[in-house]
């Protein structure tokens, strides 16, 4: 029998969570970035203009060819106690932490812009800097030694 830490569940439920919402809002989005807007997942290009658009498009395409298959074979990895693992989920963490600060700061740089009217700034607010911050928790957990993140059997 295997036993886990609870630093392993915290890294692998949101983790699984987070490729779920990124295949839901992202990769639909990269595929029909109008299908996502009318699903809610993304802003029209009449709320945040057709350059705010063109750069959450741009986004999207690319969490779908990077993000979302380094995670997911990430959190394999770290499932299966593998040292490529913890490099492919270390290396998707950095993204976690680097995505959010982006798009904060694409927010507030574009506030009062003409045109740029996204939906819900808010939850910008409330819910990037969680995900940056649990990026960043999970790069520290990675970074213990090997031998911690070995499971016992």
């Amino acid at each position: 029998m295997t036993r886990r830490d609870i630093g392993f569940w915290v890294l692998q439920v949101p983790g699984w969570a987070c490729v779920i919402l990124l295949i839901l809002g992202q990769g639909i989005a990269a595929f029909d970035y109008e299908l996502a807007v009318r699903m809610g997942t993304q802003d029209s290009a009449a709320a945040v203009t057709e350059v705010g658009a063109a750069f959450w498009y741009g986004f999207a395409f690319g969490d779908l060819v990077t993000y979302i298959p380094l995670l997911a074979a990430g959190l394999v990895g770290h499932w299966l106690g593998r040292a490529w693992g913890r490099v492919l989920l270390a290396a998707a963490l950095g993204i976690t932490v680097y995505w959010p600060v982006v798009c904060l700061a694409t927010v507030v740089a574009a506030k009062g812009v003409e045109g740029w009217k996204p939906a819900n700034v808010e939850a910008f607010w409330i819910a990037l800097p969680l995900v940056a911050l649990w990026g960043a928790w999970g790069l520290w957990h990675l970074s213990r030694p090997f031998r911690e993140h070995q499971l016992d059997t």
